[in-house]
């Protein structure tokens, strides 16, 4: 049986010193997709940052993408985020470049060397979110919808094992949100594991799956019905 993608056992959460979150204990497995919700300073962020290693873990057992977060040394932060993708709520686009050039930028930056290979990527991961004929446009000439599309597609560059989508539809109006969980479906439905924070209820009885929730400082599973 193959490993999870998330293995978390007596995690504590700390916000420098204030406990956030604690005795965390969950197994995310290849292929799931999964909501973590609750109130804002629920903790729902501080869970997703300690995820992507912004957050130290100091307290309890952990392994995200086979990488033992309690052992990661600073140095290896940048190769485990290769294998993880992570979606931003505000996007985080470079607003001096043209969406090639935002895709260029992250694949140098992650070590890739060829431009041609770099090209054919880029088109493969605009392709899989219906932005290839935008690569030219700028930031600011999007909408909100497309620029999160975009920031989708720049997750999925080093193809990774698992996304992050930290309230990726929090800026956008009910029918984007919706445009923007079809893309992260589809991209689940097609073998990616998704873990996404949101406080979007709507896109939850539209679009249900397993939930958790952040609540007097720990996380548990919630059926969908009582969300």
């Amino acid at each position: 049986m193959s490993q999870p993608v998330l293995f978390l056992r007596n995690v504590n959460i700390y916000q420098e010193k204030n406990m956030i979150l604690s005795n965390v204990n969950l197994e995310v497995n290849h292929g799931e997709f999964i909501y973590i919700i609750g109130k804002t300073g629920s903790g729902k962020s501080s869970f997703m940052k300690t995820l992507y290693a912004d957050l130290p873990l100091t307290e309890g057992q952990a392994s995200i993408v086979d990488y033992d977060l309690a052992a990661l040394k600073e140095k290896n932060i940048p190769y485990l985020r290769r294998k993880i993708g992570i979606v931003f709520q505000d996007f985080k686009l470079l607003p001096d470049r043209s969406i090639n050039e935002n895709m260029l930028f992250v694949l140098r930056a992650t070590g890739w060397k060829d431009t041609q290979e770099m090209q054919l990527k880029i088109d493969e991961v605009l392709e899989k979110v219906d932005m290839k004929n935008f690569s030219k446009k700028m930031p600011h000439q999007l909408s909100g919808g497309e620029q999160q599309r975009i920031a989708i597609a720049r997750a999925l560059l080093n193809d990774p094992e698992l996304i992050l989508a930290d309230e990726p539809t929090g800026n956008l109006d009910p029918q984007t949100s919706a445009e923007v969980m079809n893309v992260l479906r589809k991209i689940n439905e097609n073998g990616k594991t998704v873990i996404m924070a949101t406080h979007d209820y709507a896109v939850l009885l539209k679009f249900p799956s397993k939930t958790l929730k952040c609540e007097n400082g720990t996380i548990f599973e919630v059926v969908q019905r009582t969300v």
